[in-house]
C-alpha cells in the first residue's frame, strides 16, 4: 500500500511481488480514500453546454399547432 501511495505503478508492484497477473496484486492493494481524492482533484470538469431541445418549426408543427 505504501508503494502505491508513493506513486509506484501498480504493474511494477505486481512484478516486484512476483505476481503473474495484476489481478492477483489487486487482492492485496487497493487505493484508499486519500488516493482517490488526489486522483479526482487532477480531473477537470467537462465543459458541457446544456440546452433545451427546440423542435424545428416545420410544416408538421404548424399543422399541429393549428388544431
Amino acid at each position: 500500500m505504501h508503494l502505491l501511495q508513493a506513486g509506484v505503478a501498480f504493474s511494477v508492484i505486481a512484478l516486484w511481488l512476483g505476481h503473474e497477473s495484476t489481478n492477483t496484486t489487486h487482492r492485496y492493494v487497493e487505493a484508499d480514500l486519500t488516493m482517490k481524492d488526489k486522483a479526482l482533484a487532477r480531473l477537470q470538469e467537462p465543459e458541457v453546454q446544456t440546452c433545451r431541445y427546440q423542435p424545428p418549426d416545420d410544416a408538421l408543427m404548424q399543422f399541429l399547432k393549428s388544431l
